[in-house]
């Protein structure tokens, strides 16, 4: 019942990319940073350089041979719920490809919603009791979960996990992070994808 009411919502606020990107893209040629206070003025470049991520990933990305066989395995209808918000840098970083990924099937209704006038759906998927962004969780036209992503490759996850136990200041994880993002192009968000559809894949043909 609580996944149906999700849904609903979903259906009636949700996304789909495009319209994410544009919503974006207005909000940012509507702003006058000329007026923002020091913290709006940083809001806004990093929103900047979030479509500049966005839109470098949507141009060079082609998803492999082996995730595109197995999206294709897909059926019915799913739904791909991502919360996120466009000041997010770790949602720059993997919307695109979960995007793309959703795009090589037509049963698979891709969604965004938004954190922040969503919490109520965001205090339902915390990663470690966190409102950790960007969140896909997929579900199939009955409104079961059938698997959940995020916030980030498991092996960005680490990389932030070890600089902040050495000590190291948010300011310092935040770039070797999106150093990390540049130089894997999206290899390890693709094989975790990979591999979470092709569990799905097989617990749905086990039924």
């Amino acid at each position: 019942m609580a996944n149906q009411i999700i849904l609903e919502k979903v259906e009636v606020s949700g996304m789909e990319y495009r319209d994410y990107l544009e919503m974006t893209s207005e909000e940012l040629k509507n702003t006058d940073p000329e007026v923002l206070t020091p913290e709006e003025k940083e809001s806004y470049e990093t929103k900047k350089l979030n479509m500049h991520r966005m839109t470098r990933i949507d141009k060079s990305y082609t998803p492999g041979e082996d995730i595109v066989n197995e999206v294709s395995k897909i059926e019915e209808r799913q739904i791909w719920m991502v919360i996120t918000e466009n000041w997010c840098g770790d949602s720059a970083q993997n919307l695109p490809y979960l995007a793309k990924i959703a795009s090589l099937n037509e049963k698979i209704e891709f969604k965004i919603i938004l954190r922040d006038s969503n919490l109520e759906i965001m205090d339902m998927y915390l990663t470690n009791g966190a409102r950790s962004i960007p969140k896909l969780v997929v579900f199939d036209e009955e409104g079961n979960e059938l698997f959940q992503w995020g916030a980030r490759p498991r092996a960005a996850q680490q990389l932030v996990t070890d600089l902040k136990a050495q000590g190291f200041d948010k300011k310092y994880f935040i770039e070797k992070l999106h150093l990390w993002y540049a130089k894997d192009r999206g290899v390890e968000i693709e094989s975790e994808i990979l591999n979470l559809i092709k569990k799905s894949n097989l617990v749905k043909n086990s039924i």
